[in-house]
Order: C-alpha cells, then structure tokens, then sequence
C-alpha cells in the first residue's frame, strides 16, 4: 500500500513552499505579492493530497495558484504535457518563480496543465505538431475536443492541473470529466482543480478550499458559496432574476 499522504508520500507534489527567488528567464510581474491566497501560500507553504479542488470569485487568486504549480513541476503556461514548448504570449506572473515543490519520493514525473483560456492557441500548437494518435482539435466541438484532449493526455499516473475546464463542457461533459478525474486519482494520480462549477468540486475525496480576501480556507462542499449561491438560484431564479434585471 503507497503512502499518499505525509512525509512518505508518493504524490508527485506533496507540499508547495516558498523557494530561492528564481531570477532566470522572464519572471513576470510581481502583482501577486498582492493577492491573500498566494501571500498565504508563500508565508505558510501548502500541503496537498491527491485530489485538490479551488473554488472562488474572478481575481480571487485560483487560475495564479494552479498556473504557478503546473509551470513548475515542468509544463508549459498556457497548457501541455510536462516539457511542452508551447508559449505565445507570456502573461504569467512570477509565482512560479518564488516557490518550489516538495515531491513525493518515487512520485512519478509526467503531468499534464489543462487551461481553458488558451486551449484554441494550444490546438493550433498541436496542428502545427501532428501526433498519429490526435484528432483535428479544431474540426471537433468545443466539448469534445476537451474531453478527447483529457482522454489522450492523463492516462497515466502524474500530475494533473485543470484551470476552469467546466467552460466547454455540458452537464454531461462535466460528468464524465468527473468520473475520468476520480479514475486517474485512484490510480495514482493526483489532481489539482480549479473551477466555477459545483458538479466539478463535488470530485470524491477531495479536499476543497475556498479561495478569496481571506486566502485559502478549506471548506465543505455544501458550504460552500458556490453551492448555496447556485442551490439558492435553482429553487427561485425569479428572487434572484428580480434583483439582476431591475437594479
């Protein structure tokens, strides 16, 4: 039985901690010395399990925590497997460069960083470097390019970073997405999350923390403000609709 948890983990990440400042290559700015989430991440470090769920407001700091993990361990900002070369418009911030990863011992060292924003640049990048296993990303929907980029890309055990991937996907989508990310997380992966969506931060096991002015703070999924806000709308839009529409 491997460890998943504690100093003998074999989580590809167990724990993220501040580092020597890293002053190679281009660092970005240094607005996120600024936001609570990862101030409080680089004061106190930040233990993770196998499957970690953010969720918060826009701005709140979740998409900077996941991107500064996934370049670190070794992928590519805007989305790739773990020594992907894509990069069209560096935006990053230089969080990445102020920390470094405790790994788990033995923990394997492929990964895969998932980003929603940039997936039509990163389609273009795999056109342009054709694979005989990969479809024409760009003559698929929306949808199921993601879900046939998720289905070729974690298959085995490694890390796995999704920022906001809820953004292509139906009810349905989003089911089967969460059934394939709880399937690489009992075989020995392990996951990191961010997402707007309650189905998506339902993700069995995992430990979720809500992300905002505080910083971090972990959270039970039926307390989160996510889930009362979307529970609350789904029983009477027109309460909410009402305040939307005539404000």
């Amino acid at each position: 039985m491997v460890a998943r948890t504690g100093p003998w983990s074999t989580l590809p990440v167990r724990r993220v901690q501040a580092g020597d400042p890293k002053l190679d290559g281009e660092r970005g700015g240094d607005w996120h010395l600024r936001v609570p989430a990862v101030r409080q991440v680089l004061e106190h470090g930040w233990d993770l399990g196998p499957a970690t769920v953010l969720v918060g407001e826009n701005g709140a700091g979740k998409s900077t925590l996941v991107e500064g993990i996934a370049t670190t361990f070794g992928m590519a900002g805007e989305g790739g497997s773990t020594g992907s070369m894509h990069r069209t418009r560096p935006t990053e911030s230089g969080f990445a460069h102020d920390i470094q990863l405790v790994r788990g011992a033995g923990a394997p060292r492929r990964g895969f960083f998932l980003r929603a924003e940039t997936m039509h640049a990163f389609y273009t990048y795999l056109d342009e470097h054709p694979s005989a296993r990969d479809p024409e990303f760009h003559a698929l929907s929306h949808g199921e390019s993601f879900l046939e980029l998720i289905g070729s890309r974690m298959m085995h055990p490694g890390l796995y970073v999704l920022d906001e991937p809820e953004s292509a996907l139906s009810f349905t989508g989003s089911l089967a997405l969460l059934q394939h990310l709880h399937d690489l997380v009992r075989n020995d992966s392990q996951v990191i999350l961010s997402t707007h969506s309650p189905l998506l931060a339902a993700l069995p096991g995992a430990t979720i923390y809500e992300v905002g002015e505080w910083g971090l703070r972990e959270c039970a999924w039926d307390e989160l403000d996510l889930v009362t806000s979307w529970r609350g709308f789904l029983d009477a839009p027109e309460r909410y609709l009402r305040h939307v529409l005539d404000g």
